[in-house]
Protein backbone atom coordinates (compact mmCIF):
# COMPACT_ATOMS: atom_id res chain seq x y z
CA UNK A 1 0.00 0.00 0.00
CA UNK A 2 1.36 3.47 -0.88
CA UNK A 3 1.51 5.96 1.81
CA UNK A 4 1.79 9.57 1.70
CA UNK A 5 2.83 12.40 3.67
CA UNK A 6 0.55 15.53 4.54
CA UNK A 7 3.22 17.98 3.01
CA UNK A 8 1.96 20.73 1.67
CA UNK A 9 3.17 19.69 -1.99
CA UNK A 10 0.21 16.56 -1.68
CA UNK A 11 -2.02 16.67 -4.67
CA UNK A 12 -5.80 14.82 -4.42
CA UNK A 13 -7.29 13.82 -7.55
CA UNK A 14 -11.13 14.90 -7.75
CA UNK A 15 -12.75 12.00 -9.92
CA UNK A 16 -16.46 14.55 -10.24
CA UNK A 17 -19.26 11.71 -9.64
CA UNK A 18 -18.27 8.32 -9.87
CA UNK A 19 -20.14 6.22 -12.94
CA UNK A 20 -21.12 9.23 -14.45
CA UNK A 21 -17.79 10.31 -15.70
CA UNK A 22 -19.50 9.87 -19.30
CA UNK A 23 -22.39 12.19 -18.35
CA UNK A 24 -19.98 15.14 -17.15
CA UNK A 25 -20.32 17.39 -20.19
CA UNK A 26 -24.00 17.34 -20.24
CA UNK A 27 -24.13 17.57 -16.03
CA UNK A 28 -21.60 20.65 -16.23
CA UNK A 29 -24.66 22.03 -18.34
CA UNK A 30 -27.01 22.39 -15.44
CA UNK A 31 -24.01 23.27 -12.74
CA UNK A 32 -23.02 26.26 -15.11
CA UNK A 33 -26.85 27.29 -15.75
CA UNK A 34 -26.85 27.41 -12.00
CA UNK A 35 -23.78 29.21 -11.58
CA UNK A 36 -25.23 31.82 -13.97
CA UNK A 37 -28.59 32.29 -11.65
CA UNK A 38 -26.89 32.42 -8.42
CA UNK A 39 -24.49 35.14 -10.07
CA UNK A 40 -27.13 37.18 -11.08
CA UNK A 41 -29.85 36.54 -8.27
CA UNK A 42 -27.44 37.44 -5.50
CA UNK A 43 -25.19 39.97 -7.08
CA UNK A 44 -28.85 41.96 -8.33
CA UNK A 45 -29.32 41.79 -4.61
CA UNK A 46 -26.48 42.40 -2.88
CA UNK A 47 -26.40 45.40 -5.37
CA UNK A 48 -30.23 46.54 -4.86
CA UNK A 49 -29.37 46.57 -1.33
CA UNK A 50 -25.80 48.14 -1.84
CA UNK A 51 -26.84 51.25 -3.76
CA UNK A 52 -31.00 52.28 -2.26
CA UNK A 53 -30.92 53.76 1.27
CA UNK A 54 -34.63 52.82 1.48
CA UNK A 55 -33.48 49.20 2.00
CA UNK A 56 -30.75 49.78 4.87
CA UNK A 57 -33.32 48.17 7.13
CA UNK A 58 -32.27 45.23 9.45
CA UNK A 59 -33.98 42.65 7.66
CA UNK A 60 -32.22 43.84 4.22
CA UNK A 61 -28.70 43.93 5.82
CA UNK A 62 -29.46 40.46 7.33
CA UNK A 63 -30.18 39.55 3.67
CA UNK A 64 -27.50 41.01 1.82
CA UNK A 65 -25.33 38.94 4.52
CA UNK A 66 -26.59 36.33 3.48
CA UNK A 67 -26.06 36.36 -0.57
CA UNK A 68 -22.75 37.19 0.50
CA UNK A 69 -22.35 33.99 2.23
CA UNK A 70 -24.24 32.52 -0.41
CA UNK A 71 -21.75 33.74 -3.21
CA UNK A 72 -18.93 32.52 -1.15
CA UNK A 73 -19.92 29.09 -0.80
CA UNK A 74 -20.97 29.11 -5.00
CA UNK A 75 -17.23 30.75 -5.53
CA UNK A 76 -15.40 27.98 -3.51
CA UNK A 77 -17.10 25.44 -5.35
CA UNK A 78 -18.50 25.96 -8.98
CA UNK A 79 -15.10 27.09 -10.66
CA UNK A 80 -13.16 23.97 -9.88
CA UNK A 81 -16.48 21.64 -10.66
CA UNK A 82 -16.80 23.43 -13.85
CA UNK A 83 -13.13 22.84 -14.61
CA UNK A 84 -13.35 19.42 -13.64
CA UNK A 85 -15.71 18.79 -16.25
CA UNK A 86 -14.89 20.69 -18.88
CA UNK A 87 -11.05 20.42 -19.20
CA UNK A 88 -10.89 17.10 -16.92
CA UNK A 89 -8.47 19.27 -14.36
CA UNK A 90 -8.98 16.94 -11.79
CA UNK A 91 -5.99 17.25 -9.79
CA UNK A 92 -6.14 19.76 -6.26
CA UNK A 93 -3.03 20.36 -4.27
CA UNK A 94 -3.84 19.40 -0.71
CA UNK A 95 -3.56 23.36 0.47
CA UNK A 96 -6.14 24.15 -2.22
CA UNK A 97 -7.91 21.38 -1.37
CA UNK A 98 -8.34 22.31 2.26
CA UNK A 99 -8.51 26.14 1.77
CA UNK A 100 -11.62 25.58 -0.58
CA UNK A 101 -13.01 22.97 2.42
CA UNK A 102 -12.85 26.31 4.82
CA UNK A 103 -14.57 28.39 2.74
CA UNK A 104 -17.10 26.06 1.70
CA UNK A 105 -18.17 24.65 5.19
CA UNK A 106 -17.78 27.95 6.66
CA UNK A 107 -19.88 29.56 4.20
CA UNK A 108 -22.37 27.06 5.29
CA UNK A 109 -22.24 27.57 9.16
CA UNK A 110 -22.40 31.32 8.52
CA UNK A 111 -25.55 30.75 6.41
CA UNK A 112 -27.36 29.24 8.85
CA UNK A 113 -26.01 31.54 11.94
CA UNK A 114 -27.32 34.17 9.54
CA UNK A 115 -30.88 32.18 9.19
CA UNK A 116 -31.11 32.60 12.75
CA UNK A 117 -30.68 36.13 13.14
CA UNK A 118 -33.11 36.71 10.30
CA UNK A 119 -35.42 34.67 12.43
CA UNK A 120 -34.82 37.08 15.17
CA UNK A 121 -35.62 39.52 13.21
CA UNK A 122 -38.79 38.57 12.33
CA UNK A 123 -39.68 37.80 15.83
CA UNK A 124 -39.15 41.01 16.90
CA UNK A 125 -41.10 42.24 13.81
CA UNK A 126 -44.03 40.40 14.58
CA UNK A 127 -44.21 40.40 18.57
CA UNK A 128 -42.52 43.42 19.13
CA UNK A 129 -43.16 46.07 16.17
CA UNK A 130 -43.42 48.88 18.09
CA UNK A 131 -39.80 48.29 19.61
CA UNK A 132 -38.35 47.22 16.33
CA UNK A 133 -36.14 49.89 14.84
CA UNK A 134 -35.29 50.18 18.85
CA UNK A 135 -33.85 46.69 19.33
CA UNK A 136 -32.46 45.94 15.70
CA UNK A 137 -30.62 48.82 15.16
CA UNK A 138 -27.82 48.83 12.29
CA UNK A 139 -24.99 48.29 15.07
CA UNK A 140 -26.84 45.73 16.27
CA UNK A 141 -27.08 43.80 13.08
CA UNK A 142 -23.56 44.55 12.63
CA UNK A 143 -22.82 42.57 15.68
CA UNK A 144 -25.29 39.59 14.52
CA UNK A 145 -23.21 39.59 11.35
CA UNK A 146 -20.10 40.08 12.95
CA UNK A 147 -20.82 36.15 15.72
CA UNK A 148 -21.94 34.45 12.24
CA UNK A 149 -18.36 35.28 10.79
CA UNK A 150 -16.79 34.44 13.89
CA UNK A 151 -18.81 31.10 14.30
CA UNK A 152 -18.28 30.16 10.97
CA UNK A 153 -14.51 30.73 11.02
CA UNK A 154 -14.12 28.79 14.75
CA UNK A 155 -16.47 25.99 13.43
CA UNK A 156 -14.96 25.19 9.85
CA UNK A 157 -11.08 25.82 11.02
CA UNK A 158 -10.40 22.79 13.24
CA UNK A 159 -11.69 20.66 9.83
CA UNK A 160 -8.07 21.02 7.97
CA UNK A 161 -6.16 21.52 10.70
CA UNK A 162 -6.89 18.39 11.99
CA UNK A 163 -6.69 16.92 8.27
CA UNK A 164 -2.84 18.39 8.07
CA UNK A 165 -2.01 15.89 10.93
CA UNK A 166 -2.91 12.63 8.74
CA UNK A 167 -0.82 9.95 6.45
CA UNK A 168 -2.85 9.61 3.62
CA UNK A 169 -3.23 6.02 1.86
CA UNK A 170 -5.31 7.28 -1.19
CA UNK A 171 -5.52 10.25 -3.46
CA UNK A 172 -8.27 10.11 -5.29
CA UNK A 173 -11.48 11.56 -3.59
CA UNK A 174 -14.55 10.34 -5.20
CA UNK A 175 -16.39 13.70 -5.15
CA UNK A 176 -16.75 17.11 -7.11
CA UNK A 177 -15.21 19.11 -4.04
CA UNK A 178 -13.08 18.88 -1.02
CA UNK A 179 -15.80 17.73 1.46
CA UNK A 180 -14.32 17.35 4.58
CA UNK A 181 -15.96 13.80 5.21
CA UNK A 182 -15.08 12.20 1.74
CA UNK A 183 -11.17 13.70 2.12
CA UNK A 184 -11.12 11.78 6.17
CA UNK A 185 -11.78 8.62 3.84
CA UNK A 186 -8.58 9.15 2.51
CA UNK A 187 -6.13 8.97 5.37
CA UNK A 188 -5.29 5.99 6.46
CA UNK A 189 -4.31 6.14 10.15
CA UNK A 190 -7.16 6.88 13.30
CA UNK A 191 -9.58 9.15 11.95
CA UNK A 192 -12.39 8.92 14.58
CA UNK A 193 -11.38 12.79 15.65
CA UNK A 194 -12.33 13.79 12.59
CA UNK A 195 -15.24 12.17 12.46
CA UNK A 196 -16.20 12.92 15.57
CA UNK A 197 -15.76 16.81 15.24
CA UNK A 198 -17.20 16.53 12.08
CA UNK A 199 -20.52 15.20 13.46
CA UNK A 200 -20.38 17.77 16.32
CA UNK A 201 -20.23 20.64 13.86
CA UNK A 202 -23.26 18.99 11.80
CA UNK A 203 -25.13 18.38 15.34
CA UNK A 204 -24.09 22.18 16.70
CA UNK A 205 -25.18 23.93 13.70
CA UNK A 206 -27.87 22.40 12.12
CA UNK A 207 -29.22 20.81 15.76
CA UNK A 208 -28.71 24.15 17.69
CA UNK A 209 -29.49 26.66 14.83
CA UNK A 210 -32.85 24.95 13.87
CA UNK A 211 -33.74 24.82 18.06
CA UNK A 212 -33.54 28.86 18.09
CA UNK A 213 -35.26 28.95 14.89
CA UNK A 214 -38.00 26.62 16.00
CA UNK A 215 -38.32 28.24 19.21
CA UNK A 216 -39.00 31.81 17.58
CA UNK A 217 -41.37 30.68 15.20
CA UNK A 218 -43.54 29.18 18.27
CA UNK A 219 -43.37 32.57 19.74
CA UNK A 220 -44.07 34.05 16.46
CA UNK A 221 -47.32 31.36 16.27
CA UNK A 222 -48.14 32.22 19.82
CA UNK A 223 -48.92 35.69 18.85
CA UNK A 224 -50.53 35.12 15.95
CA UNK A 225 -53.13 33.08 17.53
CA UNK A 226 -53.57 35.68 19.69
CA UNK A 227 -54.55 38.45 16.64
CA UNK A 228 -58.55 39.03 16.79
CA UNK A 229 -58.06 40.24 12.75
CA UNK A 230 -57.59 38.05 9.58
CA UNK A 231 -55.93 40.72 7.63
CA UNK A 232 -53.18 41.20 10.67
CA UNK A 233 -52.84 37.45 10.77
CA UNK A 234 -52.40 37.04 7.06
CA UNK A 235 -49.81 40.27 7.40
CA UNK A 236 -48.14 38.48 10.22
CA UNK A 237 -47.43 34.98 8.17
CA UNK A 238 -47.05 36.77 5.33
CA UNK A 239 -44.04 39.00 7.32
CA UNK A 240 -42.20 35.72 7.76
CA UNK A 241 -43.04 33.51 4.34
CA UNK A 242 -39.91 34.24 2.40
CA UNK A 243 -37.97 33.48 5.48
CA UNK A 244 -39.13 29.98 6.38
CA UNK A 245 -39.26 29.02 2.63
CA UNK A 246 -35.66 29.82 2.56
CA UNK A 247 -35.09 27.57 5.74
CA UNK A 248 -36.57 24.55 4.25
CA UNK A 249 -34.76 25.02 0.99
CA UNK A 250 -31.39 25.49 3.29
CA UNK A 251 -31.73 22.53 5.86
CA UNK A 252 -33.71 20.06 4.10
CA UNK A 253 -30.74 19.06 1.68
CA UNK A 254 -28.87 19.78 4.42
CA UNK A 255 -30.16 16.88 6.72
CA UNK A 256 -30.64 14.59 3.98
CA UNK A 257 -27.30 14.92 2.76
CA UNK A 258 -25.70 14.34 6.30
CA UNK A 259 -27.86 11.34 6.90
CA UNK A 260 -26.89 9.82 3.52
CA UNK A 261 -23.31 9.99 4.76
CA UNK A 262 -23.64 8.48 7.50
CA UNK A 263 -26.20 5.78 7.62
CA UNK A 264 -27.32 5.63 4.28
CA UNK A 265 -25.50 2.15 2.96
CA UNK A 266 -27.83 1.16 0.63
CA UNK A 267 -27.90 4.61 -1.37
CA UNK A 268 -25.43 4.75 -4.12
CA UNK A 269 -22.30 7.16 -4.03
CA UNK A 270 -24.28 9.06 -7.34
CA UNK A 271 -26.90 9.93 -4.81
CA UNK A 272 -24.60 10.84 -2.15
CA UNK A 273 -22.33 13.22 -4.35
CA UNK A 274 -25.44 14.74 -5.95
CA UNK A 275 -27.04 15.54 -2.68
CA UNK A 276 -23.97 17.15 -1.54
CA UNK A 277 -23.73 19.45 -4.37
CA UNK A 278 -27.30 20.29 -4.34
CA UNK A 279 -26.99 20.90 -0.56
CA UNK A 280 -24.19 23.79 -1.57
CA UNK A 281 -26.02 25.22 -4.62
CA UNK A 282 -29.89 24.83 -3.85
CA UNK A 283 -30.31 27.44 -1.24
CA UNK A 284 -27.77 29.92 -3.23
CA UNK A 285 -29.73 29.42 -6.16
CA UNK A 286 -33.35 30.06 -4.41
CA UNK A 287 -33.07 32.38 -1.39
CA UNK A 288 -32.52 34.91 -4.03
CA UNK A 289 -35.68 34.04 -5.85
CA UNK A 290 -38.08 33.09 -2.91
CA UNK A 291 -37.12 37.07 -1.95
CA UNK A 292 -37.53 38.59 -5.12
CA UNK A 293 -41.06 37.10 -5.37
CA UNK A 294 -42.04 37.53 -1.70
CA UNK A 295 -40.78 40.84 -0.90
CA UNK A 296 -42.86 43.94 -2.61
CA UNK A 297 -39.96 46.19 -2.45
CA UNK A 298 -36.75 44.38 -4.31
CA UNK A 299 -39.91 44.03 -7.13
CA UNK A 300 -40.12 47.77 -7.07
CA UNK A 301 -36.22 48.43 -7.59
CA UNK A 302 -35.73 45.44 -9.78
CA UNK A 303 -38.88 47.51 -11.97
CA UNK A 304 -37.48 50.92 -11.30
CA UNK A 305 -33.88 49.60 -12.55
CA UNK A 306 -35.27 48.17 -15.49
CA UNK A 307 -37.76 51.06 -16.41
CA UNK A 308 -34.73 53.75 -15.74
CA UNK A 309 -32.37 53.21 -19.15
CA UNK A 310 -34.57 52.86 -21.15
CA UNK A 311 -36.17 55.95 -20.40
CA UNK A 312 -33.04 57.33 -20.02
CA UNK A 313 -31.98 56.14 -23.53
CA UNK A 314 -35.64 57.90 -25.09
CA UNK A 315 -35.20 61.18 -22.94
CA UNK A 316 -31.23 61.26 -24.64
CA UNK A 317 -32.62 60.33 -28.15
CA UNK A 318 -35.53 62.81 -28.26
CA UNK A 319 -32.88 65.80 -27.00
CA UNK A 320 -32.82 68.51 -29.68
CA UNK A 321 -29.26 68.86 -30.79
CA UNK A 322 -27.89 71.96 -30.07
CA UNK A 323 -26.88 74.68 -32.82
Amino acid sequence: MLIFNHSSFLTFTLMGIPGLESQHLWLSLLFSSMFLVILIGNGAIIFLVATESTLHTPMYLLLFLLMVADLISTLALLPKLLCLFWFNDHAIASNACFTQMFFIHGASVVRSALLVAMAFDRLVAVCQPLRYNTILTHSFVVWLGLVALVKGVILALPMPLLLQRLTFCHMVIPHTYCDHMAVVKMACEHTKPNRTYGLFVILFVVGLDLLLISFSYGLILQTVVRLNSRDATFKALNTCSAHFLVIMVTYMPAIISSLAHRIGLNISPQVHIFLANLYLLLPSMFNPIIYGIKMKEIQGKVAKCLCREPAEAVGLHNKPANK
